[in-house]
Formats: C-alpha cells, sequence, structure tokens
C-alpha cells in the first residue's frame, strides 16, 4: 500500500504538485488523468523516491524518506516510455540487469540460478523467449517496449508506476502492453499505478482513477460514479465526452 498525505513536491525548489491526500491499495490498479503539466509525472517521481517532497508518503507504513534506495526498488518499479535506445545489450543482459537488487553482494556473489529463473520467467511472460540473444539495439519500438516491461517485471516489484509508457507505440502494441499489465496484476497481490493521455487506453486498465488539475487532486474514485460530461469538460478544458462520442459514430459506419 502506498498512502500520501498532504504530499507537495517539485523543482529547484518551486512546487508543481500540491497538498495531495490518497490511498493507493495493494493489488488495486489505478490511472491518474489530467491535461498536460497538471502534475501527474511529478506525483509519480516523488511516489517512487526520485524526487524530494514535502508531507508524507508511506509505503507499506515505512516513510519513504528514511527507506534506503535499494528497499524502494524491491517494492517499486518505474517504467516510462522508450524513445531511443543507445547501448548494445542483448535482451536477455537488459532483462537481467532488472534483478540487480536481488543479487548478492561481496566475493560469492553475482548472478544466482534463482536470478536466472526469474529473467526466463520474464521473458516467457513477454514473448521474448525467442528473441533472447537479439541485440535491443536492433528491435522495434513494441519490442522494445516488451523487453522494458519484462526488465521491470524481473525487479519483482509489488507495484509498477506508468509513465505515459505507450506513448509511440501504435495502437497494437498500447493493447498488448496493457495486456500485459492486466495478467501480471490478476493474481491480487500486484498494482499498477498509470499516468496516461489515452482515457481509453486508461479505462483498458482500470476504472479506478484520480483527476488531477494544476498540481492539485480533484477527485479519485470510479471513473463512471465521477466523470460528468461537466466534470471531464472542466478537467481538460474541451467537451472530451462529446469528442469521444462523435469517434464513435464515425466508427459505427466501418464496415
Amino acid at each position: 500500500m502506498i498512502e500520501l498525505e498532504n504530499v507537495s513536491a517539485g523543482y529547484g525548489g518551486q512546487d508543481v504538485v500540491f497538498d495531495v491526500t490518497c490511498r493507493f491499495e495493494s493489488g488495486v490498479n489505478y490511472c491518474l488523468l489530467g491535461p498536460n503539466g497538471c502534475g501527474k509525472t511529478t506525483l509519480l517521481r516523488a511516489m517512487s523516491g526520485l524526487i524530494p517532497h514535502t508531507g508524507g508518503i508511506l509505503l507499506d507504513g515505512e516513510r519513504i524518506e528514511t527507506m534506503p534506495r535499494r528497499k524502494i526498488a524491491a517494492k517499486i518499479a518505474v517504467m516510462s516510455q522508450i524513445n531511443t535506445i543507445y547501448f548494445p545489450y542483448t535482451v536477455y543482459d537488459t532483462v537481467m540487469l532488472g534483478r540487480y537488487q536481488h543479487m548478492r553482494r561481496g566475493p560469492f556473489g553475482g548472478v544466482s540460478a534463482r536470478d536466472r529463473q526469474a529473467v526466463e520467467k520474464c521473458l516467457e511472460t513477454t514473448g521474448l523467449s525467442d528473441m533472447a540473444d537479439r541485440l535491443v539495439s536492433e528491435l522495434s519500438g513494441g519490442q522494445c517496449q516488451r523487453v522494458f516491461l519484462a526488465h521491470t517485471l524481473a525487479q519483482e516489484p509489488d507495484t509498477i508506476l506508468l509513465d505515459e509508457p505507450t506513448n509511440h507505440l501504435d495502437i497494437k502494441h498500447q493493447i498488448e502492453l496493457i495486456d500485459y499489465l492486466r495478467a501480471w496484476t490478476s493474481d491480487g497481490r500486484h498494482s499498477v499505478v498509470g499516468v496516461f493521455h489515452d482515457v481509453n487506453l486508461a479505462l483498458r486498465l482500470t476504472d479506478n482513477m484520480l483527476f488531477m488539475k494544476d498540481g492539485r487532486l480533484q477527485s479519485g474514485g470510479k471513473f463512471d460514479e465521477i466523470a460528468t460530461r461537466a466534470f471531464l469538460a472542466d478537467l481538460f478544458d474541451m467537451d472530451i465526452a462529446g469528442y469521444m462520442t462523435d469517434s464513435l459514430e464515425k466508427w459505427k459506419g466501418v464496415r
């Protein structure tokens, strides 16, 4: 469980997220929705301990600012969009990097049989077993995103924080990524908290939504209980429900 109590955060001494209080239950998926610049990504970075904050962030009851980075990484993984791959690692080695915090230290440390088993399972889960020896730099965007999903899963976190991971993917690979994540969380023990621009993709992952605007949490709960036409129009400064309805009418004509 991740609990936020009056959390503010930002950069260079300037807050862009203000006084956010909410709770992310274990085994439940959530999405953060709101216009560009409203603070969604900043909030994710604060939750993962990557940037300083004021207020309280508790991870399973422990204040995140007092936890060693290695301990946080054992519970929370962050997955962002991947634009360019610069390093010539194999798929297998890239996924193995996700095992770093689990590897033993000292003269008898290194990769264990459990590490290898975990990597092989993640490759199988993401449909990459037959690509294990290929260089990541030679893969397509959709394949690369699956590699980094496997890398994230190899970390064995309780929660994955998604920061707009589908932005550069075509629609097939967007849906594929969301479906992999839904399968991963179907055991009721793992969670995803995702930031999306595409409302339909967010709804494919979950109907548990937190809505942000101007750095502040506006509302949270089930999408169909909160998302009135007027509320969404105020949040996004446009008639987003009307836009979606018009699009649906066009699709109804496709044969």
